[in-house]
């Protein structure tokens, strides 16, 4: 081990400390040095769910399909959804906006659509807060998507300078995916992505029997959820590795799974959760003046998931990191995780 990678991994052991943070694994390249580490009681190889990062695999096939010219981001989604999917989708003020949503504003979470998954149901709860409970369930695609539609949405499609996060926008994207190419997403996953790449630990969770992945962590007991983890498919149902989603990072921003001057479309910026700000399918992570006064920590572009997974790009730096803390309750520690290997690694 180098004295660079010494230092990469006392930043993994020392973010591993038994009260927060159980198990870390991270994986990092930029010109000169590739490496993958891990800590506690996470390895190199364990599998665990990336969550939301999984809405970069969706983008990804979206691109891929733009690109054979099967679909364009303006596109209304009634063209490709049934009208039971749409009906009632999007009421704002008593007026049906739901014909009017587009592809990219699903991507872009500018429809205005609620969250099936953190916004509160009819009960008062949301689904979020009882997984968290370790009430786990299963739901399906149509079941998500009328959780939407007992919710109110928050402004019209495309109003300007308007990002709301939700799931339901990737569930519907998902469904799209499975309209335009008649296979299943998982089946997408694996023919536009897994297999080309050779991610030989990248899957979508299917089945609640399956044991590999690592479990997920709130506060200090495991989440066991594995039906929830077998529903969010689309929006967040990948399994991987970090050496993997360093490979697929690095894929996505080099036009190995779509045209690479589609990313400059993907970066228009809405506000959407500080400090973090939505694009096209992609965020932007960008530390505030405050906490960066020197610039010396740059700008990123990826996505991130609850479950403390994220996977980023420096165009800046020309640096791609994934990983995870696998802590539901402290996503924001691998954004820490994450600036201080990115400190290490830029020293000279």
């Amino acid at each position: 081990m180098t004295g660079k990678e010494k230092l990469l991994q006392a930043v993994l052991d020392k973010t591993v400390d038994g009260k927060k943070v159980f198990g870390t694994s991270f994986a990092v390249k930029n010109d000169s040095l590739t490496w993958v580490g891990a800590s506690g009681d996470l390895s190199k190889d364990q599998p665990y769910f990336i969550a939301s990062t999984t809405k970069l695999f969706t983008t990804a096939i979206i691109l891929r399909l733009r690109s054979e010219g099967k679909l364009n981001i303006e596109d209304k989604v009634s063209k490709y959804l049934e009208a039971s999917i749409l009906n009632g989708l999007h009421v704002y003020k008593g007026k049906d906006y739901s014909d009017e949503l587009t592809i990219k504003h699903l991507m872009a979470h500018t429809s205005g659509l609620p969250d099936y998954f953190q916004g509160k149901g009819t009960d008062g709860k949301s689904l979020e807060g009882d997984l968290k409970n370790g009430n786990d369930q299963f739901w399906t695609f149509q079941q998500a998507i009328e959780r939407t539609k007992a919710m109110k949405p928050l402004f019209p499609p495309g109003k300007k300078n308007k990002a709301h996060y939700a799931d339901s926008n990737f569930q519907l994207l998902g469904k799209i995916i499975e309209v335009i190419t008649n296979k299943p997403y998982s089946a997408c996953c694996h023919d536009f992505i897994v297999s080309p790449l050779g991610l030989s630990n990248t899957y979508l969770y299917l089945d609640f029997a399956d044991k590999r992945p690592k479990g997920l962590y709130y506060k200090t007991y495991e989440l066991n959820i594995p039906k929830a983890m077998m529903s969010f498919g689309a929006d967040g149902g990948i399994v991987s590795t970090s050496a993997d989603m360093l490979l697929f990072i690095e894929s996505f921003f080099r036009g190995k799974l779509f045209p690479s001057e589609y990313i400059d479309e993907l970066q228009e910026w809405n506000k959407i959760f500080f400090p973090m700000k939505s694009g096209t399918g992609i965020h932007l992570f960008k530390l505030p003046w405050l906490f960066n006064p020197t610039g010396a920590v740059p700008y990123f572009i990826g996505h991130s998931g609850l479950s403390g997974a994220l996977a980023y790009y420096s165009p800046k730096e020309d640096i791609y990191v994934a990983g995870t803390v696998n802590q539901v309750a402290h996503p924001d520690i691998s954004f820490k995780t994450m600036i201080k290997l990115i400190r290490e690694l830029m020293k000279k």
